[in-house]
């Protein structure tokens, strides 16, 4: 038996965007999808350069795990390098970047390479799994178990991408191998789906809709019956039997990557559909001969000789009215703002009491909401008992450098350990005063005897740091 893939591919603008961002690629031995990042210049391009970095691979006949595993990385650091020289050369598209989400086959062996938000899941048995992790704020809350999965799906910061492929920064993408099964059902998807069609709905369309061009479609029709107000791009690939089940061997393009410059273009009818080697609007097919389109498909690029936006479909779309487009930047800086509002306050620390013991926070003492600005940094093993009345009136602290955190922890101990000197003594000389006053008593009733000396205690030691304190 030799396992083969059978998959559709589709990306839809959506209807709220004028271009389409993403950037997704199908092959016998590859599937890819690339969105670039929202509220940057250039997301396309950087799209566009991420899916033509590891396009290669698919022809390359990879088989062995590390080398596919260093392929995936070797094509995602050659994006990295080509988005940095862009920017260089072109200031205005300082700052564009990427998600990546990928699958290199090798028969039931899989290499996964993931970096960002968009994802890729797997039908086994009717149960689905994400096998990627969001690589976002709201996603690593959630695994502090700081945020609920139901509090994180409808967080109005849950797109905010804490790693990404960028042209200011290393990409870090998440390599791992994974074992594919005949009749497995892969799903790679932009986010334009996850973030307005729930993972339960995608898990009964997968099921139900075994027909992958189908099931494809749907997924897209259910999140532009969502509101649709991001690119939507979806890959759903079968598992097959070479000698049994229906495999594609056409090598097909779509979105950003489609368009050959990197530039968004404005989709002719609005969904791009694939089927084995057909080719129908905002693709290109780059192995094989386009087929005839189905019924249900859209004629290819420029037949008819008509603008298919004129009488389409789509062209009840209607695209945002200025007003709008300029509350979603204003909230778009007002999110972007607040992230990096966030990130600075990662830059301080506090002490404060926790449970029983002093503790350590980084951030600030405040909340936005449910989200919490500070966690802890560490758990000093001081007992809340030994912080003086003094002291404790002092905490929580203002936020400033973990130096005067940590020496503010310092005072508090020096502090108890002063202040248990002091007692001791204070009690080391009411008992020696005690004493004296009985050895003279004693002297004074016997005067002619000889009577032995009470023995006195060592005074208790005082610690430098104490000054005079404990004297």
């Amino acid at each position: 038996m030799t396992l083969a893939l059978h998959y559709a591919l589709r990306s839809d603008v959506g209807l709220l965007r004028e271009g389409n961002e993403d950037s997704a690629y199908a092959g016998p031995h590859l599937l890819a999808i690339a969105d670039g990042m929202g509220g940057h210049a250039a997301g396309e391009v950087a799209s566009a350069v991420a899916i033509a970095a590891i396009v290669p691979l698919d022809k390359q006949g990879l088989q062995d795990s590390d080398a596919m595993l260093g392929a995936l990385a070797t094509a995602v650091a050659k994006a990295n390098s080509t988005l940095h020289e862009m920017s260089v050369a072109d200031p205005s598209v300082e700052g564009m970047g990427t998600t990546l989400t990928a699958l290199l086959w090798a028969g039931a062996e899989v290499a996964v390479c993931h970096i960002g938000d968009s994802r890729a899941y797997l039908l086994r048995d009717n149960d689905l799994y994400q096998i990627t992790r969001d690589h976002t704020l709201i996603q690593s809350l959630v695994d502090e178990g700081r945020l609920t999965p139901e509090a994180a799906a409808n967080h109005p910061q849950r797109s905010l991408i804490m790693r990404a492929l960028q042209s200011s920064t290393e990409a870090e993408p998440d390599l791992s191998m994974h074992e594919a099964m005949l009749g497995d059902r892969y799903l790679l998807c932009s986010d334009g789906l996850t973030d307005v069609v729930t993972d339960q709905s995608v898990h009964t369309t997968l099921v139900n809709i075994a027909d992958p061009d189908k099931a494809v479609r749907d997924l897209i029709d259910q999140a532009i019956a969502n509101g649709g107000p991001d690119n939507i791009t979806c890959i759903v690939a079968d598992v097959v039997d070479t000698g049994t089940g229906p495999v594609s061997d056409a090598s097909v393009l779509a979105g950003a990557a489609a368009n050959g410059d990197g530039r968004p273009r404005t989709r002719p009818s609005g969904n791009t559909i694939v089927r084995g080697r057909h080719k129908s609007n905002g693709t290109v097919t780059l192995a094989g001969q386009p087929g005839e389109p189905g019924e249900d498909d859209q004629p290819a690029d420029g037949q008819g000789g008509q603008d298919d936006d004129a009488d389409g479909p789509e062209a009840s779309r209607r695209r945002w009215p200025l007003v709008t487009t300029v509350l979603v930047v204003l909230l778009l800086l007002v999110i972007g703002g607040g992230y990096w509002g966030w990130r600075a306050t990662q830059s301080q620390y506090y002490v404060a009491t926790g449970g029983s013991q002093v503790i350590i926070y980084r951030g600030i003492n405040e909340s936005v909401g449910p989200l919490k600005l500070s966690h802890v940094f560490r758990r000093t093993g001081i007992p809340v008992a030994h912080v003086t009345t003094t002291d404790r009136q002092d905490l929580p602290t203002s936020p400033g450098s973990l130096a005067a955190a940590e020496q503010t922890v310092q005072n508090i101990k020096r502090h108890y350990t002063c202040q248990v000197a002091t007692t001791a003594v204070a009690k080391w000389t009411a008992t020696k005063a005690s004493l004296m006053a009985q050895q003279r008593a004693v002297k004074n009733k016997n005067k002619k005897k000889h009577t032995s000396q009470i023995k006195i205690p060592p005074k208790p030691s005082v610690p430098a740091f104490c000054g005079q304190a404990a004297s």
